[in-house]
């Protein structure tokens, strides 16, 4: 394919549309970002000294934290260093804040993509099977079974599991990780029970709208022609009905996605598990600005990057969004 028509081509025109919009959006997000130094009562710099102040830390630190300067130049010194990737020095420990939201990334990357994988085996199953089986016991079943799901607190089923898998069974750790790459036996065993709280959690929300989706489809005219013609109902069930539900629940997925990378917290806290929504925790706690600042940025980054794919698989998966 020549350049100019892969420039022209429609998918790469609603990628650029898309890609200026998250720009715009992410803008505005680093202006609320930055305005959060500025509106919270107190100096920030003399509540993140603590008991280790002095006039000359003090000075330092604001300073080297750019609070010293003008508004208008610490907004655009401000957004200048964060295109290039510097989001500041933390204000607890003096370390990159780039440097500790990249440390903390792989393990709220793998929390939130096994967490999502043991939300698709359950809700998709369930929500069709639900869907198929509509006004029956096992309908019943599963709508009670996923407003269970949704109505019990996650810190709850949190300390649930680890009394059953832990301290009755002695089976899996009740907290800690260990890094996939250098210890991948450690790190499935640290894994399952965080995972498993925070995919039953999506699950119990997923499988509501899958059941919707299937349903609404299976009522259109198209899926009753295709009955009526005589086809077998695993070719109606997959073929006509899932294929065609796959855009609401490409939507609920990629919310679900995009909340947990955004900080499942009280997970994360209840099994000590290094991610983002911890780290935001502790800053918060120790007023630690600049690093919510840069947290803030770092998930609201990866909501729209998540937005993003799922726009386009909407483009692949119906080719009349693509046309639009």
């Amino acid at each position: 394919m020549a350049p100019a028509s892969v420039l022209t081509h429609p998918i790469t025109r609603f990628v650029a549309r898309r890609l200026l919009y998250s720009a715009v959006v992410l803008f505005g997000v680093a202006v609320v970002a930055f305005a959060l130094v500025h509106l919270v009562p107190g100096d920030p710099v003399r509540i993140a000294l603590g008991t280790r102040y002095t006039p000359e830390t003090y000075d330092a630190l604001r300073s080297a934290s750019g609070l010293d300067r003008p508004i208008v130049s610490q907004f655009f010194g401000y957004l200048g260093s964060a295109l290039t990737g510097d989001l500041g020095v933390s204000f607890r420990n003096g370390d990159p804040v780039t440097v500790t939201l990249m440390e903390r990334l792989p393990a709220t990357l793998s929390l939130a993509l096994v967490g999502m994988l043991i939300a698709l085996l359950i809700a998709l199953p369930a929500g069709i099977y639900a869907a198929l089986h509509e006004g029956r016991l096992s309908d019943a079943l599963v709508r009670i079974t996923s407003q269970f799901g949704v109505s019990i607190p996650d810190f709850w089923m949190a300390i649930l599991l680890i009394a059953l898998f832990s301290t009755t069974l002695g089976w899996l750790p009740t907290s800690g990780y260990r890094p996939l790459f250098s210890d991948p036996g450690g790190w499935l065993r640290h894994i399952v029970l965080p995972a498993l709280v925070v995919g039953l959690v999506a699950a119990a929300i997923m499988t509501r709208y899958v059941r919707s989706a299937v349903l609404e489809v299976a009522a259109t005219g198209y899926v009753r022609t295709a009955r009526s013609k005589g086809l077998p109902p695993r070719v109606v069930t997959f073929r006509h009905t899932v294929r065609n539900a796959l855009v609401p629940i490409l939507t609920i997925t990629g919310i679900q996605l995009a909340t947990i990378l955004g900080g499942v917290i009280v997970v994360e806290v209840v099994f000590a598990w290094p991610g983002l929504g911890r780290l935001v925790y502790n800053a918060v706690a120790a007023r630690d600005y600049p690093l919510i600042q840069g947290a803030v940025l770092l998930i609201a980054a990866l909501f729209l990057l998540i937005n993003l794919l799922v726009d386009v698989l909407y483009a692949i998966v119906d080719p009349r969004i693509r046309l639009a």
